[in-house]
């Protein structure tokens, strides 16, 4: 028998409006609140950390613009010989 992970109990206080939202949509798709709430969180970890690691390359690219510029420049007139 596969062990399980360890899984705790949150208590969330909603809204009212949001609350029957959930409950609309935890009944059109057939899974539990437990569930839907479960993925929905897991969604949102993984959108934060998309907007980090490009919020991060953003940063990258603006600290090396200057280096990248000097690089391109370096090279533009070997580009032209190749014409």
């Amino acid at each position: 028998m596969p062990a399980r992970a360890a899984s705790r109990k949150v208590i969330v206080e909603f809204p009212h409006a949001l609350y029957e939202e959930t409950q609309r949509a935890v009944a059109e798709l057939s899974v539990t609140r437990s569930v839907f709430i479960r993925d929905a969180v897991h969604q949102y970890l993984r959108r934060l950390q998309q907007q980090k690691l490009a919020h991060e390359l953003a940063e990258g690219y603006r600290a090396n613009a200057e280096l990248h510029q000097r690089i391109s420049d370096e090279f533009k007139y070997l580009d032209a010989e190749n014409v």
